[in-house]
């Protein structure tokens, strides 16, 4: 019997200044849990406090779960007037 490893993947998109902060714009990884133990990664060491997160289009904090074929977004905090 033939047995198959099923790697779960997410998308994970970098938008503005975390391209070149994280130095990439879209990379998929293992999937996790939940979105603070994928910022836990050292690859995400430079990400600022503040970032902004969302998950499938969902601004998200670090508890949100993650699945398979999740996209993840980091992006900057938005400013204006």
């Amino acid at each position: 019997m033939e047995t198959w490893l099923e790697v779960v993947l997410i998308m994970v998109k970098c938008f503005a200044r975390y391209r070149a902060l994280l130095g990439f714009s879209e990379l998929e990884v293992k999937a996790v849990s939940n979105l603070g133990e994928l910022l836990s990664a050292p690859r995400f060491a430079a990400l600022p406090k503040d970032a902004l997160f969302a998950v499938n289009q969902s601004f998200v904090d670090r508890a949100a779960p993650l699945a398979d074929g999740d996209e993840v977004a980091l992006m900057p905090p938005v400013s204006g007037g």
